[in-house]
């Protein structure tokens, strides 16, 4: 009885094992049926879903291929800092597209499209560049001649028309990307950096020089104007250098209705040179105090001069006595009020442009030297 119940198992076994393997056959047919149905045969293309998903594939290979080497490149600039930047920015840019081409050539190769399929739709595409799509040509096209002209790098200040002001982050296929010195992103097409005027601070050299005008009293012997002006740009840590042909001069530019006009010429330090508003604020304030610390007078509209030395007086007394009103003790205490304390004098007299532009620039600096020591293990 028991060698029948072994047969019955075994048999009912091979039963199950043969329709496994018949459902198997089946369903590899059922997927290789699908793999090679062909969608766009109603268009005249022969094209297999299964050549669709090589196609895909390929292009994701590609994309991946690309975005490997472009980080690869970067490490390596972040780990060399006398790598030339704009050089390797150029080369990834240039590797992304030509592997994308690539790709898309190679897909259509797997998937069995021959290119002669397109000739009608090439004509098509003409057109639509010719009308629809111009500016994106434009824009690609002088996305490339930037990137080999180097005319225009990343890294680079420039100043384009609006008075927009900022570094050059990114130079891709429809815009470059600008970041102001307000942290500010301008997307700029790229057709306009080679149609339009663009004043590149950065081009040739790092350094530039900054003209901060200001203007004294008639009378004011011009040496000491001199020496406070020098004074005060030498307090300001921007200044690239006290001495030498890049040191700041002082030029007298014109006597002018109510003031004798100067302008303060420095050379700015290569980190500075890339925030000109901020640095302005920052010679005018330290101008500012070595001007009253020789007691040097920064003119008011002569007008006003006429007016307040009419009476002998100044502030609410001479409003008082314009009106024919004797002064009133409220005056006199609205001027006192105005006194500010030694301590509170002392916290105002910050010179908050300075400082907050050093404060950029050395976050910028750890940031770089923190990216270096990440790179190079070696260096910790």
């Amino acid at each position: 009885m028991q060698p029948a119940n072994d047969r019955n198992l075994e048999q009912t076994g091979d039963r199950l094992r043969d329709a496994a393997s018949g459902v198997a056959r089946r369903g590899w047919g059922d997927i290789q049926e699908l793999l090679q149905f062909q969608p766009l045969q109603a268009f005249g293309i022969e094209v297999t879903i299964g050549g669709m998903i090589t196609a895909v594939l390929a292009i994701l290979a590609a994309m991946a291929l690309s975005a490997l080497l472009r980080r690869a490149l970067r490490r390596y600039g972040e780990r060399y800092a006398n790598a030339n930047q704009a050089a390797l920015y150029t080369v990834s840019r240039l590797l992304h597209y030509l592997l994308l081409v690539v790709g898309i050539l190679l897909a259509f190769d797997l998937a069995g499209v021959p290119l002669g399929k397109f000739t009608v739709f090439a004509g098509a595409i003409g057109v639509g560049l010719g009308f629809g799509l111009q500016a994106i040509f434009s824009n690609f096209i002088s996305g490339l001649i930037l990137l080999f002209d180097r005319s225009l790098k990343v890294g680079d200040f420039v100043e384009l028309e609006g008075d927009i002001r900022g570094n050059v982050r990114a130079i891709n296929i429809r815009a470059t990307r600008i970041t102001t010195n307000d942290n500010i992103d301008v997307l700029v097409p790229n057709s306009e950096f080679v149609t339009k005027r663009v004043v590149n601070w950065t081009h040739a050299s790092v350094n530039r020089r900054v003209r901060v005008p200001f203007a004294v009293a008639y009378g004011v012997d011009k040496e000491l104007v001199k020496k406070a002006a020098l004074e005060a740009a030498a307090r300001v840590p921007f200044t690239l250098a006290t001495e030498g042909e890049k040191r700041p001069q002082v030029w007298l530019v014109n006597f002018g209705d109510s003031a004798v006009e100067f302008i303060l010429a420095v050379w700015l330090t290569e980190e500075a040179a890339r925030r000109n508003a901020a640095i302005t604020a920052a010679y005018l304030w330290e101008l500012d105090t070595a001007l009253k610390a020789h007691g040097i007078e920064i003119p008011f509209p002569q007008r006003d001069l006429n007016l307040r030395s009419a009476f002998g007086l100044s502030g609410a007394e001479a409003i008082a006595a314009l009106r024919g009103e004797a002064p009133s003790t409220t005056a006199a205490a609205t001027d006192a009020a105005t006194v500010l304390a030694p301590g509170e004098r002392a916290a105002l007299a910050r010179n908050d442009a300075q400082a907050d532009t050093q404060r950029v620039i050395e976050e910028e600096a750890a940031r770089a030297e923190a990216a270096s020591r990440q790179q190079d293990p070696a260096s910790r």
